[in-house]
């Protein structure tokens, strides 16, 4: 076999003229002949070239023969490397970006080019330092320019010792002018002992003008600390020392930092007093800590960090900003949102008028004409906004919003009580109903600043709904639950009325579960504040209504009632308890676990984008004035009601029974929520477990185990310190304990968020059904004779006129319909998990052990299908009822009330 130019005899003499021309190729100068040795004339370096496959041959040296003090030791055998990298590029470039590639294709001629060097896993007998294979360029870059198709593969050329051992880590120099997006590298050859190396990147890497150090990549195969080869062992120690950064400085946009802040940059004091937020973390206010981005202090409040205002964008690590299809389909959703409230806002800077909606039919308007009939407005105004016009005509198919599912299968539905008591457990928020195990309720609240406890709801008001029980015996048979916001909204409520167009009272609902297992609300609680302190505070107890009246006021009870859900779901169920909780882990895994740690690799599909969303979230969603505040309830005092939330627990209606499959019994048997949610967290505890167990068989190695205790340790002690002493944490000393833990994890992650987040546009898109907040509260006779008047001369007006208005509701609706939306790069549970084309793990038995999971998810997914179709499942079966689907794992892209991405990604 010939190497390019140099014969096999020629090449078992060429390591002591072997030269390395700076950064550029590895090259060699050819044997000198006896006839050039004196005169020392040059020959032209030629390029070694390795074919990849099994036989790629050792440059033998067995041409020198070995022998007497005066002779030359015999050179080392050779093997001839390839690399294989996998290059993503973008689908869309701007005439910038595309003179920059043509650039860097310019400058990678002359010698500025990609750097790669191989890192072995061995230690060099001699130096002591881990083995190196020398620096080589990619040869194919600049060739490559004008290739078609999304990925290039170009190719690097090593040689390397016989005894280099196996390859572990990779470093790449980029000296281009830009950064690129590194998906994959796979090195082979015929003389790797472990076959091809596989390296699954998924990372941009920076110009050495932007960062200097070289970046590492580790190959896919697995270790834990203890068990690092030794010549990966400083590697592994340095990437997260520099992961963790020192804690100082501005973080720049192309910055790979994981740090900690509390939440100081959701006001913006400079605008004025009005947008002054308290900080959130901290004793004063506990709550979980968000990525660190070091801008500067306000210039009114040191205490308060500096905005970024889109469309400039926040600091996360460079890795987890948003990939170009999930940018693409997150900007598209924005643009929808920015056509859908664009005309009602500039229609209501120009009128003047709060546009309430005039009737239901104006609302279906949404839906059918769009944005121009929707409104009931006249030509002339249009005529007035010329841009308008303009909008109209160029972005017709986006001002139209999609029918939500809610209003798909039954238009009237909403209306009937058994659906508002079924959205309890097959909603938005399935999450927050309970047993009543106390009645009447009580408050814990002070009683000395909020009066007394007690509920004023009282047998007399439920006990004809009961079906013949006492309320003691109806609570003994696990027949009451409850829906309680009385003391999540009661201390925010005088702050809350004060503020124009939003009125609220703290909600209590108990519900009696029927015969046929479904659900039926039979009192409704609506408490204000007390006058003075420690004084009984008004309240109103209403039950299922029996004429005209009593049915319009009821059904604003439930409106009332709705609203305080739909705080309760966006600001403590949703946000904090999925979004907030999960970074801290998240933060802490970066800096504590190398890419090598298994439990790094199993946590790492269930991290994908939940920074940059919960970055954008702190920009645009949770901030001063912004979508939250506008759209929901609390407003001004949204923060504030979430961190009041974070020290409570889960709250449930199962209880344990080993007997039952997944060893808890459900006290409402039909529960969709929980049902599918059972079957997927089942899943998820049988994968993690037998993953925990490849690594971990005893808890020594648990306990040993530095970067997993160092990640569990500062994620609660850091991440969540303002609650580090609280009781309830789990501790990290066993493989089961460490299963517990991932298992809670990887469900908030996946299946907890699915359920709270991908009905929000298909099930509470119509307003009605759901009111994101309320304008007025009930009408009372002895508070406003005038007011109660209008409500019995025209209720139906009073109604909608209570409802969120035009702007409010078009916003609200625009803006969950983005959150609602599934990208087309979205990836599920169950799904392979093998990125950029090579495997995850190299570890065979991690493989097979997924391979079962994603078996047992697309059997639960089989499962939730027959349920659907169950006629005995009344809460998700029956003339007119959506099927429960939000639990389902599989999903096209786009807004389907469907699929379980495996991250917070939304």
């Amino acid at each position: 076999m010939e190497l390019t130019g140099v014969t096999r005899a020629a090449a078992a003499t060429v390591t002591p003229t072997a030269q390395r021309l700076g950064w550029g190729e590895l090259r060699f100068a050819p044997p000198l002949l006896p006839s050039e040795r004196h005169g020392r004339r040059r020959r032209k370096a030629v390029v070694v070239v390795a074919a990849i496959s099994e036989d790629v041959p050792r440059l033998a040296s067995s041409g020198i023969k070995g022998g007497g003090a005066g002779e030359r030791r015999p050179a080392p055998e050779k093997v001839a490397l390839r690399a294989a990298l996998t290059v993503r590029r973008k689908q869309k470039e701007d005439i910038k970006e595309a003179v920059a590639g043509h650039l860097d294709a310019l400058w990678d001629m002359v010698g500025r080019n990609v750097v790669l060097e191989l890192i072995s896993t061995k230690i060099h007998p001699r130096t002591k330092k881990p083995m190196q294979s020398g620096r080589v360029s990619i040869k194919d870059w600049c060739q490559k320019r004008g290739a078609r198709g999304d990925h290039v593969v170009y190719t690097a050329e090593f040689t390397v010792d016989a005894d280099f051992g196996e390859p572990g880590a990779i470093a790449v120099a980029n000296r281009h002018n830009r950064e690129f997006f590194l998906e994959s590298i796979v090195v082979e050859g015929g003389g790797l002992p472990c076959g091809p190396v596989h390296f699954a990147c998924n990372s941009w890497v920076q110009s050495t003008r932007e960062l200097p150090t070289k970046r590492v990549f580790f190959s896919n195969k697995p270790y834990l600390p203890s068990e690092t080869p030794p010549g990966l062992r400083e590697l592994r120690e340095k990437e997260l020392k520099d992961l963790r950064g020192d804690g100082t400085g501005v973080r720049k946009l192309s910055d790979r930092i994981y740090d900690y802040a509390t939440y100081n940059d959701l006001g913006n004091p400079d605008r004025g007093k009005e947008f002054i937020r308290p900080i959130l973390g901290g004793e004063k206010i506990p709550y979980p800590r968000r990525c660190r981005t070091g801008r500067p202090p306000t210039d009114t409040n040191m205490l308060a960090e500096s905005r970024v205002e889109k469309p400039h964008p926040i600091y996360v690590p460079r890795d987890e900003a948003f990939e170009e299809l999930k940018q693409g389909a997150f900007s598209s959703g924005r643009l929808r949102a920015v056509l859908h409230t664009l005309i009602p806002s500039l229609i209501a800077s120009i009128s003047a008028e709060t546009h309430n909606f005039q009737g239901f039919h104006h609302i279906d308007n949404l839906y059918k004409e769009g944005l121009r009939l929707k409104l009931g407005l006249q030509e002339h105004l249009f005529q007035k906004i010329p841009l308008v016009q303009k909008i109209q005509e160029s972005s017709e198919g986006m001002l139209r919003y999609d029918t939500p599912s809610i209003l798909s299968k039954d238009k009237f539905a909403w209306l009937r009580d058994d659906e508002f008591a079924r959205q309890a457990v097959a909603g938005i928020n399935p999450v927050n109903i309970e047993r009543l195990q106390v009645f009447p309720p009580a408050s814990k609240l002070d009683p000395a600043i909020y009066g007394p406890p007690e509920s004023s709801i009282t047998e007399t008001h439920i006990a004809g709904h009961l079906n013949g029980l006492t309320v003691q015996q109806a609570m003994d048979e696990a027949k009451l639950f409850i829906v309680d916001y009385h003391d999540a909204y009661l201390p925010f409520l005088d702050r809350i009325n004060a503020i124009e167009g939003r009125k609220a009272y703290a909600t209590r609902t108990i519900f009696f579960l029927t015969e046929a297992g479904t659900l039926k609300p039979i009192a409704i609680e609506l408490s204000l504040p007390p006058a003075q302190p420690g004084e009984p505070g008004p309240s109103k107890v209403l039950t299922p209504p029996y004429d005209a009246t009593s049915n319009w006021l009821w059904m604003l009870a439930k409106a009332h009632v709705s609203s305080n859900d739909a705080g309760v779901h966006q600001l403590v169920n949703h946000w904090l308890r999925t979004h907030a909780t999960m970074e801290p882990f998240i933060l802490a895994a970066h800096r504590h676990m190398s890419a090598m740690h298994p439990i790094f690799k199993l946590l790492h599909p269930h991290m994908r984008y939940t920074l940059e969303i919960n970055a954008l979230a702190r920009q645009s969603l949770i901030n001063a004035d912004g979508v939250i505040e506008s759209c929901f309830t609390p407003g001004p005092v949204s923060g504030e009601i979430s961190a009041a939330y974070y020290r409570n627990h889960w709250r449930g209606v199962a209880v344990e029974d080993a007997t039952q499959p997944h060893g808890v019994r459900l006290l409402i048997e039909d529960y969709p929520y929980a049902n599918d949610g059972l079957l997927l967290w089942s899943a998820i505890r049988s994968w993690v477990e037998s993953y925990v167990q490849l690594y971990y068989p005893d808890a020594g190695t648990v306990q040993c185990d530095l970067e997993l205790q160092g990640w569990y340790h500062e994620s609660i002690h850091v991440g969540h310190g303002d609650l580090r002493h609280a009781p309830w944490w789990p501790p990290l000393s066993t493989p089961a304990d460490l299963a517990s833990i991932l298992t809670t994890l990887v469900w908030l992650a996946s299946a907890q968020h699915a359920a709270l987040n991908f009905g929000q546009y298909p099930l509470g898109g119509y307003v009605p059904n759901r009111p994101p907040l309320m304008r007025r509260l009930l009408p009372d006779l002895e508070r406003d004779a005038a007011e109660y008047a209008a409500f019995l001369a025209d209720p139906h007006r009073f109604f909608l006129n209570a409802m969120p208005g035009v702007l409010e509701a078009t916003k609200f609706m625009a803006v969950v319909d983005t959150l609602s939306t599934h990208s087309p790069d979205e990836e599920y549970l169950g799904e392979g998990r093998d990125e950029g084309g090579v495997p995850w793990t190299a570890d065979e038995a991690a493989v097979a052990a997924h391979g079962m999971f994603a078996a047992d998810v697309r059997r639960a997914e089989e499962t939730i299908e027959r349920r659907n179709a169950d006629h005995g499942r009344k809460n998700r079966c029956g003339a007119g009822v959506l099927p429960y689907e939000l639990l389902a794992p599989s999903s096209p892209p786009g807004v389907t009330c469907r699929g379980v991405p495996n991250s917070i990604s939304i």
